[in-house]
């Protein structure tokens, strides 16, 4: 592994940086875009992905990962089912944390569970069995569906699923081009707001194992140029931090941009190839059976 990209506890104190910078809390992306802001991460660093095999999720968005879950069970960061990640009252006093302390007492603490459950585990050097809905657990789907999206559904079936989720979404008149030599649109379509407002709006949809360049985005936007409101560009794989400054960069028309993550739970949102099995938990709430 590419020894400059930080480990996951070296990315402790920047993440918690990056929150103090943005309010004190942010979206993942959010989060992972200060951090590349405040340490001065570059794009070759920052493009490495994790398991280009399996998965478009980047090493450095890997290793954050990691330094959130560490940092929740420390108890400096809470997280809502929106995946919004905030800054609890201990961080905000403490301000910073000493990584190693924060791994030997996590780790510390996920022993003491274990053999209170009476279960044999190993911790490894930069990883421990996360089993209560943490976020770097549970994602098999993501990665079963990185898998059927690179290798194994046509570029065809792939614009399709993509007129499919726009409609989902809310567009109308939604149509696949994907002519050749039409300067990377492959389709287009009208995006209604509340039933009042409209935007026409053309898009691009690349299967793509990797990041997608600042240029790959002036190409889309030069074919895009007058003959539409907004652009789309949705891709299996990411997109560099230069790629996304050139998508929003001011006086150009502007152009959104939807990642594989972001893909995936759309699909999964909308039901589109995924289903999800809702597991009912029952439990008591003894306090406020003690106020009546």
């Amino acid at each position: 592994m590419n020894k400059q990209v930080p480990t996951f506890d070296e990315l402790m104190n920047p993440l918690l940086n990056a929150l103090f910078m943005l309010g004190g809390s942010g979206s993942i992306d959010e989060i992972y875009e200060k951090v590349l802001e405040l340490e001065n991460i570059d794009e070759e660093i920052s493009s490495i992905l994790h398991n280009p095999e399996k998965s478009n999720q980047t090493e450095l968005g890997y290793r954050l990962a990691w330094a959130r879950t560490f940092l929740k069970k420390y108890g400096f960061l809470e997280n809502s089912s929106r995946g919004v990640w905030a800054l609890t009252k201990l961080a905000k006093e403490r301000k910073e944390v000493a990584p190693k302390t924060v791994v030997k007492e996590v780790k510390e603490a996920h022993r003491k569970n274990i053999m209170n459950k009476e279960k044999d585990t190993q911790i490894k050097d930069e990883s421990i069995e996360i089993n209560d809905n943490d976020e770097i657990e549970s994602e098999n789907w993501r990665e079963e569906l990185y898998h059927l999206l690179i290798k194994e559904i046509s570029p065809d079936a792939f614009e399709r699923l993509t007129q499919r989720l726009l409609r989902e979404s809310g567009f109308i008149q939604v149509e696949v081009t994907g002519r050749t030599g039409d300067g990377g649109i492959d389709g287009k379509g009208i995006a209604r707001i509340h039933g009042f407002m409209s935007f026409h709006v053309i898009f691009q949809c690349k299967k793509y194992q990797g990041s997608v360049s600042a240029g790959a985005i002036r190409d889309f936007r030069g074919a895009m140029v007058g003959r539409a409101d907004k652009g789309l560009f949705i891709t299996t794989g990411t997109f560099t931090s230069a790629a996304v400054k050139e998508a929003t960069r001011d006086g150009a028309p502007p152009i959104d941009l939807v990642d594989g993550e972001q893909l995936a739970e759309k699909l999964k949102e909308f039901q589109l190839g995924i289903k999800t099995e809702m597991i009912e938990k029952v439990s008591i709430d003894k306090e406020w059976f003690e106020i009546l």
